[in-house]
């Protein structure tokens, strides 16, 4: 059984069964912890450079269905939009959840790659499942380790956020 410690980095004393979610950027893979025990582990894509997907601790601020890609303009649930079914924004460098998020594709063959601007891509099948799990408010950490995700978690207590 994993065993998350009460004590939470910034001061923070979420719940003792919080959902958590760890991205490790080194094996691209997400994994989303519920009553302290990881509940799935996906592939994931993820920036392109180390700097882009963003590491530390975050918090998953907005969720929405068929995301509208600014960007390039483009309407939710169309084939042509990159973010595929789902969207999980977090507030990475103090950014409002509209920047950095976990998103579904419309290029499913980019999973498990280095390829991304910064956010983590999912299939569409395997966001849409964490995004009926994940309430907003949810921590995400965000990592680039050898360790197993159960380790991970095990040391968040002590891990610095930045």
């Amino acid at each position: 059984m994993l065993f998350l410690s009460p004590l939470w980095p910034l001061g923070e004393n979420p719940t003792p069964y919080a959902p958590l979610v760890i991205v490790n950027k080194q094996t691209n893979e997400l994994a989303y912890i519920y009553k302290n025990q990881i509940q799935e582990i996906y592939r994931v894509a993820t920036g392109a450079t180390n700097e882009l997907t963003p590491n530390g601790l975050h918090t998953i601020l907005i969720k929405a269905v068929d995301p509208y890609y600014r960007k390039k303009n483009i309407i939710g649930g169309s084939p042509e939009n990159p973010l595929g079914s789902r969207w999980i924004g977090f507030d990475a460098k103090d950014t409002d959840g509209r920047i950095y998020g976990v998103h579904g594709t419309n290029q499913p063959n980019s999973i498990g790659e280095n390829v991304s601007a910064g956010c983590i891509r999912m299939k569409n099948e395997d966001v849409e499942k964490l995004f009926s799990q994940v309430p907003v408010g949810t921590k995400i950490f965000i990592t680039r380790s050898d360790q197993d995700f159960e380790s991970i978690a095990k040391q968040l207590n002590g891990i610095k956020t930045d």
